[in-house]
């Protein structure tokens, strides 16, 4: 970004202008929370659908679904891509920031719910990167699962237990992931916002490619955040430890 003092900047206003303007957009807030309870009441109201008996390969080896639980009655599954054959660095930088942004599952555990990962690559691929990245939660493999719940990766899903018996109640389409990107949100607080060229913001606003942040010479951002990463060679490989 610009330095400050030439960046374009919005209006300077004395505080009780500040707190007149700011208070005009609080009833739109409060509306759009209203409404966000509103639709989260009739994801509750939604039907569900049974998940056919599967066994996933964890860290435990092969895992049945209702074992993935882990005793509770609810499961929320982060469902990542995998790029098949690709490096560290060559994975989704999408799926990177979405469980970046969500390492304890703590609260959710407090309401009777486990959170997993699901990814669509052989356990033997995903193994290595879950460790190189310092993930915390139980990973399993999709991979060659004929199982139409698990598929359109990049999204969240739900499901119920009933004794042996899985339901999804309910799937994310589109930018609906982005209730795990709390960065995002964040970012939309902000004066400049994602600063990405899509948003509506004023002129003369930092504005780039959308996405353009999420890596970062060569590797999905927060792979920088890991012991002795370099960047990615010219000849297309890494040296990571």
């Amino acid at each position: 970004m610009e330095n400050i003092d030439s960046s374009p900047l919005p209006p300077i206003v004395d505080r009780e202008t500040w707190l007149r303007e700011r208070d005009a957009l609080l009833p739109r807030e409060k509306a759009h929370t209203r409404e966000g309870d509103a639709i989260a009441a009739a994801r509750r109201r939604l039907p569900m659908t049974e998940i056919q008996p599967v066994e996933l390969i964890g860290e435990r080896g092969l895992t049945s679904l209702p074992d993935i639980f882990e005793g509770r009655d609810q499961l929320v599954v982060y469902k990542h891509m995998w790029h098949l054959g690709k490096p560290l660095e060559g994975q989704c930088e999408g799926c990177t920031l979405s469980i970046w942004d969500f390492q304890n599952a703590v609260y959710l555990e407090e309401c009777g719910i486990t959170f997993a990962v699901f990814c669509e690559g052989p356990y033997e691929e995903i193994a290595p990167f879950r460790e190189f990245m310092g993930y915390t939660h139980p990973w399993y493999s999709t991979y060659g699962v004929d199982e139409p719940a698990f598929a359109d990766n990049g999204a969240i899903a739900c499901y119920l237990r009933q004794h042996d018996r899985v339901f999804l109640t309910y799937e994310t389409t589109s930018r609906g992931v982005e209730a795990i990107m709390g960065s995002l949100k964040l970012l939309d607080m902000t004066v400049y916002g994602r600063q990405e060229e899509w948003e509506d913001s004023p002129e003369g606003w930092p504005q780039r490619p959308p996405y353009s942040f999420w890596r970062r010479d060569g590797r999905p951002t927060a792979q920088w955040t890991r012991p002795q990463v370099t960047p990615v060679t010219p000849a297309g490989a890494s040296h990571c430890h």
